[in-house]
């Protein structure tokens, strides 16, 4: 692939919208890269963004029937806890990594830089398809998990009511139109509807805090709220329940890393996504907290919400608290509203993972969909494909009706190990490239690592488990099957283009990284021929 293909498109001149910044642009060029895309978001706007995909109220109320079969109180409460502490630790590992990587790359990017020169090709090819597959898939499950849930507000007025399968993948295809419609239309408004984002979800808690604990009739024990366990319905042994159930919380919690994606459109991406990573989940921690203890508080008949038609018993909770459908159903819009919000940053993050991925190469129809658009100012065709992608994969709904269990699993299964790849080749090279960097984790940053690579091989396991047993065709979990046919098509490619013209980043170094014009390689020869081959591919 000659290096036109590779770093160019036939739009890298737009800059419409954008602050130029020469000293990031600088730096991008450095990695390899041409800076082709508006530089136009704020610190703060990553921070709405990271915190629109992670959609704590909303990722917390489409995934609680699972808690609620297995464990209830103690799984969502306590399971929250711990796991908004390890993807704590997670996002602090990345924003270390990010703080010296400042690419749309991401993770795939990191993985090849931290490693030698003779894995890099390797370990940037199956951390960039993990990553993609991961990206999809959660907008995938956010979007789907959406339809659910506006369909589950007819339910509101009539219990007997339950939609059928073409009714949600229609439901679904049109909450994808509107996020690609925003997307493509309203690129240069993403700054503002990110921001609106953390104050309409601050406000959403607020209210629905609030409303539930005013209305209820009544309210549960303080036992109750933290401290029952019963995962009698889950059919699981009682203490591996608990594991299985945490897939709720870890699954709200995966969209931090997904932000790294946007570095190319912030004014100082070492400093401000990273600091947005970290700052998103220790918010959403919190938030998920003030969100779930109120609900468990007026938490109806648990065997009540586990019949609720399409799966989603968030607006029953509701319904139950307020004594009307109406108020159940202007709480639930508070959670739609988010809903949108996610949808629309998680499309926007897997459309800039897509184009980022594709200008090295490593997908099919390179040459369109590694390009941006000048008029839009954004990676168009990455969109698209994107789009096309998450609804052909919601046909799987036809012959599964668990299949948003499996989307949930997959999408944290995929986005944990494109997140654990460069903490493990970082870790594996003793931390030597990230020693300098600006966001460092310091003399613990080596425990934090192992801790969060321990956790994600736990992962893997648990949420390719059904929630509950015993398991038919219909109620399987699938995300190993889905797992596995982008396996397959990542291998597949990899033999019929990817040995061959696919080489990775351009820029790949065995040497430490420098540290403000200072010299910290071990090799300076080396250090200067990759600042020039940076340069040949850029002209």
């Amino acid at each position: 692939m000659d290096s036109a293909t590779h770093r160019r498109s036939s739009f890298g001149s737009a800059r419409k919208g954008s602050t130029v910044n020469h000293a990031a642009d600088a730096d991008l060029a450095k990695l390899g890269y041409k800076s082709e895309l508006p530089r136009s978001l704020s610190m703060l706007s990553v921070l709405g963004m990271s915190f629109a995909i992670m959609a704590v109220p909303y990722g917390l109320s489409t995934t609680m029937y699972i808690t609620l079969t297995d464990g209830q109180s103690v799984t969502i409460l306590w399971g929250w806890v711990l796991v908004s502490l390890i993807s704590l630790s997670i996002a602090a590992s990345l924003a270390e990594i990010c703080a010296v990587y400042p690419t749309a790359g991401g993770v795939y990017y990191w993985s090849a830089m931290m490693a030698t020169k003779k894995w890099a090709k390797l370990a940037s090819w199956v951390t960039g398809w993990l990553n993609l597959v991961g990206n999809w898939t959660v907008t995938l499950s956010i979007n789907f998990g959406g339809a659910q849930l506006i369909l589950s507000a007819i339910s509101l007025w009539n219990e007997d009511w339950a939609p059928k399968a073409w009714h949600t993948v229609l439901c679904f295809w049109a909450v994808m139109l509107i996020c690609f419609l925003i997307n493509a239309f309203g690129a240069r408004y993403l700054d503002l509807i990110n921001k609106v984002c953390i104050y309409w979800t601050a406000a959403s808690v607020v209210i629905i805090l609030i409303t539930v604990l005013s209305m209820a009739p009544t309210k549960r024990s303080g036992e109750f709220v933290f401290a029952h366990y019963d995962a009698s319905a889950s059919g699981w042994p009682s203490g591996w329940a608990f594991f299985v159930g945490l897939l709720q919380a870890a699954y709200t919690l995966t969209g931090y890393g997904l932000v790294a994606s946007m570095c190319e459109e912030v004014q100082n991406p070492a400093r401000e996504v990273p600091k947005a990573m970290v700052i998103s989940v220790a918010a959403a921690g919190v938030t998920g907290v003030i969100y779930l203890i109120p609900i468990l508080f007026v938490l109806p008949d648990v065997q009540y919400l586990l019949d609720a038609p399409g799966g989603q018993p968030i607006g029953l909770v509701f319904k139950q608290a307020t004594g009307s459908a109406g108020g159940g159903f202007g709480l639930l819009f508070l959670i739609l509203g988010i809903m949108l919000f996610a949808g629309t940053g998680a499309l926007t993050a897997a459309s800039r993972c897509t184009y980022a991925f594709a200008r090295d190469g490593a997908i099919p129809g390179s040459r369109w969909f590694g390009t941006t658009n000048e008029r839009l100012g954004i990676p168009l065709w990455g969109l698209v494909l994107s789009t096309v992608v998450d609804c052909l994969l919601g046909l799987i709904y036809f012959g599964s009706t668990a299949a948003f269990n499996s989307f949930t699993g997959v999408a944290t299964i995929c986005l944990s190990c494109g997140y654990g790849l460069p903490i493990l080749v970082s870790v594996l090279r003793g931390r030597r490239m990230v020693k300098h960097s600006t966001f460092s984790l310091g003399r613990f940053g080596f425990v934090i690592n192992v801790v969060c690579l321990c956790w994600i091989v736990l992962a893997i396991v648990l949420f390719c488990m059904p929630v509950s047993l015993p398991v038919s065709p219909s109620s399987m979990n699938y995300a190993s099957v889905v797992f596995a046919g982008f396996a397959a098509m990542s291998i597949g490619w990899y033999f019929v283009r990817g040995r061959k013209d696919f080489t990775g980043p351009p820029v790949v170094q065995d040497a430490e990284p420098t540290l403000k014009g200072q010299e910290v390689s071990e090799d300076s020869e080396r250090g200067r021929e990759v600042e020039t081959m940076a340069a040949s591919k850029l002209r």
